[in-house]
């Protein structure tokens, strides 16, 4: 319930009494969505730095505990956030001490072309998740990596109470973490975080090349993770009518293809294996033009 409670997606948030209280959002880092006519993404985050101030002030500094965010914003629509946005979020949290956790669970190993978004993004975590990639999605496990700080005040409540207050039946599963050490072993022995760094321009060129499609309304990305945003009008930026379904339709269509995309709204998301070649890459863009093709007949 905290986990869906602290998440921005508005469909988890419509039953079971959600979101739980004393979970607070503050604004979306959605440049092309909620940026002002004329500003800056580094004018943008400064607004929004300002923001989250007010917010702290407002609430009391003294009864906010951390600052949870995604490097990039994966079922949120792969958000990429705007230019100087954690440098001037983390200022902020500093001056309040506010602790930073950031959510690596799509963006970690690799993804990004760093081993973790955080190193990307220039963000100093003072706790940081992972999963999915720390197994290679062949077995379930995750893992919370803590600062220095975060450990020491955990250590001496469990000292005060005469235990660690956390656990899970499963943790440390052999089976699981044996596969996890491997999966870690492979990305270093195949040089995964240098094959993506390779093959991420290619993978970002491909992209832009749909920015042009009248349909387009914005395309995002970051090392092997991207996505295209589509609208009813483009000059305009009016989102086609939810009822439509038009990025669901151009999945679909893309399906029909071969080529499995996810659509988030009207955001098509890309997330291809680290292990995708080039000329794959190719292939991937050969077919989602087809698609593209379809859903423009489509259209009235």
């Amino acid at each position: 319930m905290a986990a869906a409670s602290l998440s921005g997606l508005v469909p988890n948030h419509r039953d079971f009494d959600l979101p739980i209280a004393r979970i607070l959002h503050v604004d979306c880092p959605h440049h092309y969505r909620y940026g002002q006519p004329g500003e800056t993404e580094e004018a943008f985050a400064t607004r929004l730095a300002e923001a989250l101030e007010q917010r702290i002030l407002a609430e009391g500094p003294d009864t906010v505990a951390a600052f949870f965010a995604e490097p990039v914003m994966g079922a949120g629509g792969v958000i990429v956030p705007p230019a100087t946005y954690f440098e001037k979020i983390q200022a902020v949290l500093r001056k309040y001490e506010v602790l930073l956790v950031a959510d690596e669970v799509i963006c970690g190993f690799c993804r990004t072309g760093e081993m973790f978004g955080s190193t990307t993004f220039g963000m100093q975590p003072d706790i940081l998740t992972s999963a999915k990639a720390l197994s290679s999605g062949y077995m379930p496990i995750s893992a919370v990596m803590v600062s220095e700080k975060v450990h020491a005040a955990v250590a001496a409540n469990s000292g005060k109470i005469g235990t660690f207050g956390h656990g899970f039946t499963y943790s440390g599963h052999p089976v699981a973490a044996a596969v996890a050490l491997e999966t870690l072993k492979v990305y270093e022995d195949e040089h995964l975080l240098a094959h993506v760094q390779s093959l991420a321009p290619q993978f970002q060129q491909g992209l832009q090349r749909y920015a042009s499609s009248p349909l387009v309304g914005e395309v995002r990305g970051v090392g092997l993770i991207g996505a295209i945003e589509l609208v009813a009008d483009k000059a305009r930026r009016t989102p086609f009518d939810p009822a439509s379904k038009t990025g669901g339709r151009l999945a679909q269509l893309a399906q029909e293809q071969g080529l499995i995309v996810r659509a988030m709204g009207d955001a098509v998301a890309f997330c291809p294996p680290l292990i995708i070649t080039a000329a794959q890459v190719d292939e991937m863009f050969a077919r989602f033009d087809r698609a593209m093709v379809r859903l423009e007949q489509e259209q009235p």
